[in-house]
């Protein structure tokens, strides 16, 4: 029901652009949020929309590089990604939440279901 796309390798200071399309139902439901995860780390949140009101959260390592927007009409989530740094680095999951405080309470474990996954690799 979520379908990330939009990975890659880029070089430090570069900009990608993750997609999650998500099927109609979820998209009008629930908030939908990325959460990441490196090598030997834990889960991190990244970022979360709210369908209802459009309202975002974002952790602290990415604000001001990272924007989470939302396309009506697509049912698609975007992760607009700028001035990338090798920390990264991570496997990126689109994921669909009750809320949007359940995500900032359990980004990494709180979602309903998540996509596949897709690689960011930023080199340095």
């Amino acid at each position: 029901q979520l379908v990330e796309s939009g990975g890659g390798l880029v070089q430090a200071g570069g900009s990608l652009r993750l997609s999650c399309a998500a099927s109609r139902s979820t998209f009008e439901h629930y908030a939908i949020g990325w959460f990441r995860q490196a090598p030997g780390k834990e889960r991190e949140g990244v970022a979360c929309i709210s369908s209802t009101d459009g309202l975002t959260h974002y952790t602290d390592s990415v604000k001001g590089r990272f924007t989470i927007s939302s396309d009506n009409a697509k049912s698609t989530v975007y992760l607009q990604m700028n001035d990338l740094k090798p920390e990264d680095t991570a496997v990126y999951y689109c994921a669909a939440y009750r809320s949007l405080a359940n995500w900032y309470s359990f980004p990494g474990d709180g979602h309903i279901y998540r996509g596949q996954g897709t690689q960011v690799t930023v080199s340095s």
